[in-house]
């Protein structure tokens, strides 16, 4: 039987959790009318402080988040969460999954937990997650977290989507901050160095310090003007600092609302949504105008007998003859 996506984004903004989940897993399979939903859902949308967590895998994100939400939950407000995982290379879904993490909130009505695959997605991002943060806004969620998937250097696409952006670093890794140079260093709003408790924490504050310093003040990717990125120190497994970073984090939500910095954020991310989804559609346009030449196109392409560049400049000729 069909799901009524716009059915379904009627209950979820009325704070129904299953349509939610429903409606986002709907988006995740590019079900066709599943954007009727999404698009129903988009006036109720653009309240919530969205939140991205990045940094490199072992640096104790999930359990960052999971304090995170703790103390938000305590100071009375609501929490969508976006756990973007890798992909399992059989099934596509998650490999981790919101059974296994943040158990304490799983009962807690005041907080929607869910995970997202990758499914090949570059940037530390799922496909859907640009979507899936749009219904949990409009479903009323005072804060929705995103936390990515832990890829390093080129994980930046969370500044495209997120107001405020988080970046974890631990001590202990070699080169301490190996896994936060050149782009992911642009888009942090706030470092937390992670796991302060182990030896060489004061160093990789001072690493970094050093290497803020070198920071523009502004960048083409939506950073704040005006907004120096802080450092704070924390022991997540022991919640120490996490008062803090939620301070730090709400400071960084003002800064943005008396810059005019929430405005440019939500430019950027309409423009980034309008890219993809041309990308997507005019993609699926041009296999559909020649169906056949695509297949007979990618059988050369897996023989040799043809490079990637002439394989799509051919189907492009082929499409526009057929149109």
């Amino acid at each position: 039987m069909r799901r009524d996506p716009l059915a379904l984004a009627e209950k979820a903004q009325a704070g129904n959790q299953g349509a939610g989940a429903r409606l986002i897993r709907m988006l995740e399979e590019r079900d066709e009318g599943a954007v009727e939903g999404l698009r129903a859902l988009l006036p109720a949308a653009g309240n919530a402080h969205l939140l991205g967590i990045t940094g490199p895998p072992g640096a104790g994100k999930s359990t960052l988040v999971d304090r995170i939400v703790s103390e938000l939950r305590r100071r009375g407000r609501t929490v969508g969460v976006i756990a973007v995982d890798p992909s399992s290379p059989f099934s596509g879904g998650a490999i981790l999954g919101d059974r296994v993490r943040m158990q304490t909130h799983a009962t807690d009505p005041g907080v929607f937990i869910r995970s997202m695959a990758t499914r090949g997605q570059l940037g530390g991002l799922a496909r859907a997650s640009f979507e899936a943060t749009t219904v949990l806004d409009a479903m009323g969620y005072d804060v929705v977290l995103i936390e990515t998937v832990g890829v390093g250097q080129d994980e930046v696409d969370v500044v495209e989507l997120a107001h405020t952006t988080a970046v974890v670093a631990i001590p202990g890794m070699g080169d301490d901050i190996q896994a936060i140079k050149a782009g992911i260093l642009e888009v942090g709003d706030l470092f937390i160095v992670n796991k302060a408790d182990l030896p060489g924490a004061d160093r990789v504050v001072k690493q970094l310090t050093a290497m803020l310093h070198l920071r523009e003040p502004s960048s083409d990717r939506g950073r704040a003007r005006g907004w120096e990125p802080p450092i704070v120190k924390t022991e997540a497994e022991r919640a120490r600092g996490i008062p803090e970073v939620v301070d730090t984090l709400d400071a960084h939500r003002a800064h943005l609302e008396a810059s005019g910095g929430l405005e440019h954020k939500a430019v950027r991310r309409r423009e980034r949504v309008f890219h993809d989804v041309l990308r997507e559609r005019a993609a699926a346009r041009v296999l559909a105008a020649a169906p056949n030449a695509g297949e007979e196109i990618l059988a050369e392409l897996r023989a040799g007998s043809l490079d990637p560049y002439a394989a799509v400049d051919r189907l492009l000729g082929r499409s526009s003859r057929e149109d």
